[in-house]
Order: structure tokens, then C-alpha cells, then sequence
């Protein structure tokens, strides 16, 4: 199927035809792939309104950025390939054949390469050449991968597999793996926090069947701490297909001060001090509220951060919706509508 892209303001709720955006000015967007849909939502942070929608593209993944802004990278779960985007008119440039069926995705620093987690046995991690847009590699790992990402120092990619419960290393100046650790459930979500010359500290991982994350020191390739989130009384709907990843999105704020996870049982997400790892802020999320009386959680999923750090972004994937989280207060401020399912959030920073 040709895939049709389109920019749309929403503020033209009833044009007859759909208008292309212009050029914006705004420092920074909030982009959602919907993972029931077939389209991708850009959220303006400054007022909190989806800007633009690109449509056409059927299981849309993970989502990553150009640094300079330029393109957007998405996953295509249903064609197994790497879709690129002309980040201002939304125009397909190319789409990229992969070795097999994708999961999450992920940019150097640098821009030049991009890295992709192959969700099929027996696992690999695809790297396409960004100039070029040419798949020059195909890494092969211990197990299908979840996800993957790119240390804040641009020397490795941190993959993970939710069947061989492997945490993969690789070296991006040899695109070979330099060391493994085995944990004893499958891998989900990761996020990392930098020292301060940019080293990687720790590996903070979620883990299937498991209301919390593990800590991984990266010097000592090891895991040095456990932590269960705290057990909240929600009244909610509970549905059992969510056990298998009950926290499922976390991410380091910017300033490296805070890491903020969140729960689908609690419905809500936690802010934990990174200098002891203590609790400091909770976050309720939205209930809905169904004629037949049933409430249903948010199922909040992926988290993304303002570039100041002062908003934080979940994906509602039982609610189509996005939160929008002041960090400094801990306090839900704001609901965006996106698409159906969203799960995969990342903010592009325009340069």
C-alpha cells in the first residue's frame, strides 16, 4: 500500500481540503507514534496542541529525530522498514529495508547513523548510514530486541530482549558487542543516566512481570539494586495482558537530576531523586469514566521530557490521549487527544 503523507492544522477543522503547514518557529515538539493508527501526532509544547499529523503509515514504531531537526525516523511495523520524513511538509524522502520486523529505534549524536532494534529471531541491530540512507550493518545479538538507545556520550547503543533477558552493549566505533549481562526477566524500557563528563552511570531497566526497575551499574556490568514501586489502591479495571509489562516508560530528566517512571496498576507516574533513589513525587493520572461504570487507567506507556525539563510528556495508551506532567510541582496540568494506541513519544528539538 502507497502510504499518503499530509500536514494538517487542526485549527481548520472545516476546510474542505487539507493545508500544508509552514516553516514554525517553535523550539521543540512532542511527536507520538499510535500504535492501533495510522498516523503520527506533533504536539507543541507551548500550547499544548497537536501542530501536525502525518498519516498514512500503518504501525508506526519507534520515532527518532535528525539533530539538526531536518527528518523524523519512524519504525514501520508493517512494512519492516525505516520510514523517513521531511520533518517541516511531512513528505516521505525513503524508506529503508530492514533486515526484519522492528521495534524501537534510535539516532547517534553525531546524526550519522541510525540504529534500529530487530524484533524477529534470532535478533539484531540494524544500523542504516544517515547520508546515504543505506543499511550498512546488521549486528546480530542474543535475542529479538525491544529496545534500543544511544548513549549520551555516543560511544555505544544499550539494546535489550525481552525472550533471552540480555542486556547487549555495542560499541558504535566497532558496531560489535563488547559485553552482555543476563537478568533474570525479559527487558523492557531503559533510560540512562550520564556522570558528569558524560560516561554512562547507570542503566535504569524495567522488567517484564515487574511493578518496578532494576538498577545496572555500567562500570562494574552489573546490577546493583532492585526497586518495587510503591503499591497504590486505584480503582480501576485491571486487565491481565498489561501483567506482563506493568511499568512500561521511564525516562532521566535533563538536568540528570530526576528519573520519572511510570505504572499502569497504579495509574500513575513516580519521580525518584537520582542521588539515593528516594520517592519524591507522585502523579495520578486520568480515569475514565464508562456508562456501564467500568473506569479505565490511562495504561500510561513512554515519557518524554520539554528540553528544559520543566514538562513532562506521557502516552495514555488506553485513553488515546497525552499527559502533560509539571515536573517542578509534580501535578498533571494538561490532556492532549492523539491518535489510537499511542505508546513511542521523543521530543525533536528544533535547531
Amino acid at each position: 500500500m502507497h502510504a499518503r503523507f499530509c500536514l494538517l492544522l487542526l485549527s481548520c477543522f472545516f476546510a474542505a481540503t487539507l493545508a500544508i503547514v509552514p516553516a514554525w518557529s517553535q523550539t521543540a515538539l512532542i511527536y507520538a507514534t499510535n500504535a492501533a493508527g495510522d498516523n503520527i501526532h506533533a504536539i507543541d509544547p507551548q500550547t499544548n496542541k497537536v501542530i501536525q499529523i502525518i498519516s498514512g503509515i500503518e504501525a508506526a514504531h519507534g520515532i527518532a529525530f535528525a539533530p539538526d531537526g531536518s527528518r523524523v525516523y519512524v519504525s514501520n511495523e508493517s512494512d519492516s522498514t525505516l520510514d523517513v520524513f521531511d520533518q517541516k511538509t511531512g513528505a516521505l524522502i525513503k524508506k529503508v529495508a530492514l533486515s526484519a520486523h522492528p521495534n524501537n529505534i534510535a539516532v547517534t549524536k553525531d546524526g550519522g547513523r541510525i540504529v534500529v532494534g530487530i524484533a524477529r529471531e534470532p535478533g539484531a541491530l540494524d544500523i542504516i548510514d544517515a547520508a546515504t540512507l543505506i543499511r550498512t550493518n546488521s549486528v546480530p545479538v542474543q535475542g529479538r530486541l525491544h529496545n534500543v538507545y544511544v548513549t549520551p556520550d555516543n560511544k555505544y547503543v544499550i539494546t535489550g530482549s525481552t525472550r533471552s533477558k540480555i542486556l547487549t552493549v555495542i560499541d558504535l566505533a566497532t558496531e560489535k558487542p563488547v559485553w552482555a549481562l543476563l537478568l533474570d526477566r525479559g527487558i523492557r524500557p531503559m533510560t540512562i543516566e550520564s556522570n558528569p563528563d558524560g560516561s554512562t552511570r547507570r542503566i535504569f531497566v524495567q522488567l517484564s512481570q515487574f511493578n518496578g526497575f532494576a538498577v545496572v551499574d555500567f562500570a562494574q556490568q552489573k546490577e546493583v539494586q532492585r526497586i518495587a514501586l510503591p503499591d497504590l489502591v486505584v480503582d480501576i479495571e485491571k486487565e491481565q495482558q498489561r501483567d506482563s509489562a506493568p511499568s512500561h516508560g521511564m525516562g532521566v530528566s535533563p538536568d540528570n537530576k530526576t528519573l520519572w517512571v511510570t505504572s499502569i496498576p497504579n495509574n500513575a507516574v513516580f519521580a525518584y531523586s537520582l542521588a539515593d533513589l528516594s520517592l519524591i513525587g507522585t502523579v495520578p493520572l486520568p480515569v475514565l469514566e464508562l456508562a456501564d461504570k467500568r473506569r479505565i487507567g490511562a495504561v500510561p506507556n513512554w515519557v518524554t521530557f520539554t528540553p528544559d525539563g520543566k514538562r513532562l510528556y506521557v502516552s495514555n495508551a488506553a485513553q488515546n490521549s497525552i499527559s502533560v506532567i509539571d515536573t517542578q510541582a509534580a501535578k498533571l496540568i494538561g490532556t492532549v487527544a492523539v491518535g489510537q494506541v499511542p505508546k513511542r513519544i521523543n521530543t525533536l528539538v528544533m535547531r
